[in-house]
């Protein structure tokens, strides 16, 4: 904390920027004028010129927006900055960071990737001068200053800044800005806080209404309360609320809200959208329910409705200062929930369209998303990320995705995170990075994945959900210094979201030790292992090792063909034992911190098929094959071991048997070996962030 006994630079540039606020605004500008900027600039030591040819021209600025609240931005200035962004590699034309997420030193640890610092870096070094290290971090630090004193999160704040942008920046012997500008304005309320305690009665309900149950024919609301029943949800513990009907299906039905004899933990809203509204003023009238699911679409998405929708979700968010906080709300346009530990599914997908068989020893993961088809067609394709919790959160009407990962971030027995975004509402991206750091310093891992990453998928964002999807440069680079895996496409969540949750709890480290049969494999994995920021290496074998593995081969007369390296080529010839024996001797090998391991299934020396016409019982029963001697192994070694069992459908047994008994399995050495290096360099971010705030 600062000593407020003297004035530090820092307080002196915040009292002087704040009274040129006070001075234009009085003038009714939101904007410095020229004299000002030139007030402005000299506060921070600097001259607003030209600066010295050759030199090098930096960008920094604070910009106010909508999801994240205020972002510092470094990088190249000028004409190339311009440029850059649209031609170079992640984090090397500019980093950008939350201010409230982030300090001077950090943010310049982040700038030290980018291709400006290494020019300033590289000038020094030819002329002599220290390095830039020092005056970087001073002026951040001021930066920063100005973006926490003036922002909305600082109550007190009386003025918020949109934008500084401090354009051409050189320093030589006295720091120089070619061009700035600076806007303000006026802090503007945002939403009330929504009592997110109450998501626990969302997703541990012991009772549950349903409104909008067809008595006669199998609409939406009917097939959730089979769903509900199939899944094994007490009757006695559901109402369906039905004028006219006593009971559908063996549940009881009372008249209305009104009606119920006692406060409901959960109420699910399936009736149709135009009758949304008037439902809600009587649930907030009747403060007879916790939480709420609304499950009707329309609401926000056409042009027609997003009038009636934003006054809808003033009416729940105005609730919200009533005793007790008034109910939560999910959705809408929300295919429902499914809790394990609840006990109930009220998806409206058929159980028989989707079975949800338990692929974990233990689920401790969580997915949310706001598209309901987005975790349908992933659980469908991937059983195995098997999350305890899966929640759609739709429009967000009232709970957000910043509500929804700072609950879950606090729970204890969850792991990982795996969460599908279209947007934020106003504020709520900040709120989300905060939950990452919180879940982040609590040990979990949160995986993201944004849609609406080109112009044309961010005009189906506005359609599907009533999102607005955002800048996706800023949200990648915000949630990554945040703590998050960001994934840029389907294929890429998928594999994140798995390979977090089976190497959770394993020792992590960037030596990559690469075995396979196959030649092309072997080197494939070598050329998978770098990222757009990071890489894995392969780690440098000991003597020792090489000597055991030339052991194990000649017992099976490979030796003279097989050379020892990493990565190494085993030759088909190699069958399950050899496997598993060199990925021990690997795994043992202080110089290697992760083996990426060919499974090979199609060569004739691998018990990989379910049944084998050419040589009967030398397939996936024996019990000398791979599907039963590698899962002790993988569950033992504290190092992660990946397994590639690249083939057809043939396979799909052999690999689903090792992935049932927790080994993580790729189809293809590429994407496996890939995924590693993205979660590894996630882990290492991870545990820097830890060490710094801990």
């Amino acid at each position: 904390m600062n000593d407020r006994t003297t004035i530090s630079p820092g307080d002196a540039l915040n009292a002087a920027t704040g009274d040129l606020f006070k001075q234009a605004a009085s003038e009714g500008r939101d904007a410095l004028n020229a004299d000002e900027l030139q007030r402005f600039v000299a506060s921070f030591g600097a001259a607003l010129a030209e600066g010295v040819p050759g030199g090098v021209d930096l960008r920094i600025a604070l910009e106010n927006t909508r999801e994240f609240g205020v972002l510092l931005t470094a990088g190249q200035g000028g004409l190339d900055g311009a440029l850059d962004r649209a031609n170079f590699r992640k984090d090397r034309a500019a980093v950008s960071a939350s201010v409230e997420l982030t300090d001077a030193a950090d943010f310049l640890r982040l700038f030290r990737r980018t291709v400006a610092y290494q020019k300033m870096a590289a000038l020094a070094q030819r002329d002599g001068r220290r390095a830039p290290d020092p005056v970087l971090e001073f002026c951040f630090g001021l930066m920063l200053g100005l973006g926490r004193e003036f922002s909305v999160q600082n109550p007190e704040a009386l003025f918020v800044i949109q934008r500084i942008e401090l354009d051409q920046v050189q320093f030589a012997k006295k720091p120089t800005v070619g061009a700035a500008r600076v806007e303000f304005g006026k802090p503007v309320a945002g939403r009330l806080p929504r009592p997110v305690n109450k998501i626990d009665k969302l997703i541990h309900p012991q009772s549950i209404g349903i409104v909008g149950v067809s008595a006669s024919g199998m609409n939406f609301g009917r097939i959730i309360l089979k769903n509900l029943m199939g899944s094994g949800y007490a009757k006695e513990k559901l109402t369906i609320i039905r004028p006219g009907e006593t009971e559908i299906d063996g549940v009881r039905c009372v008249e209305s809200l009104r009606a119920l004899p006692a406060k409901l933990d959960l109420l699910i809203v399936a009736v149709p959208n135009d009758a949304v509204y008037e439902l809600v003023d009587e649930i907030i009238a009747t403060d007879a329910v916790e939480s709420v699911m609304l499950i009707p679409g329309g609401l926000g998405e056409t042009a027609k409705s997003r009038e009636p929708a934003a006054a809808l979700a003033a009416k729940i968010n105005a609730a919200h200062a009533n005793p007790g906080g008034g109910p939560v709300f999910l959705g809408a346009n929300c295919l429902g929930v499914v809790s394990h530990p609840g006990g109930y599914d009220s998806w409206f997908i058929p159980l028989e369209r989707l079975p949800k068989p338990q692929k974990k020893a233990q689920r401790n993961s969580v997915m949310l998303s706001q598209s309901g088809a987005f975790m349908i067609t992933r659980i469908s394709q991937n059983p195995w990320l098997d999350p305890a919790y899966m929640l759609a959160l739709g429009n967000q009407t009232d709970l957000t995705h910043g509500d929804m990962l700072g609950f879950f971030a606090e729970r204890e027995g969850i792991d990982t995170l795996g969460i599908y975004i279209e947007g934020f509402k106003d504020g709520d991206g900040l709120d989300f990075a905060r939950a990452v750091r919180k879940a982040v310093l609590k040990g979990k891992q949160v995986v993201v994945y944004k849609s609406g990453r080109t112009e044309a998928g961010a005009g189906g964002v506005m359609g599907h959900t009533a999102s607005i999807a955002g800048d996706p440069v800023l949200f990648d680079a915000v949630l990554r210094q945040a703590g998050a895996i960001v994934a840029e496409d389907f294929n890429t969540f998928d594999d994140l979201f798995y390979i977090a949750g089976a190497l959770h709890g394993k020792k992590v480290g960037k030596r990559l030790g690469a075995i396979s049969g196959a030649g092309f494999e072997a080197v494939g994995m070598a050329d998978s292992t770098a990222t757009e920021t990071s890489s894995l290496e392969m780690g440098a074998l000991e003597a020792a090792t090489v000597e055991r593995v030339q052991t194990i081969l000649a017992a099976k007369r490979l030796d003279a063909l097989v050379e020892v390296r990493n990565p190494i080529d085993i030759n088909p010839g190699a069958d399950d034992g050899v496997h598993l024996q060199i990925t021990e001797a690997f795994l043992d090998d202080p110089n290697i911190d992760a083996v990426v391991v060919g499974l090979d299934p199609t060569a004739p020396s691998i018990r990989g098929l379910e049944t084998s016409k050419l040589r009967p019982g030398y397939d996936l029963s024996d019990p000398n094959g791979t599907v039963h001697i590698y899962p002790p192994l993988a569950a033992k070694s504290d190092k992660p071991v990946i397994g590639i069992v690249d083939g057809g459908s043939l396979y799909d047994a052999m690999a689903a048997k090792l992935m049932d008994q927790g080994v993580c399995v790729f189809r293809n050495c590429g994407r496996g070996t890939r995924a590693l290096a993205r979660y590894v360099e996630a882990r290492v971010e991870a545990d820097a962030i830890r060490a710094r705030e801990n």
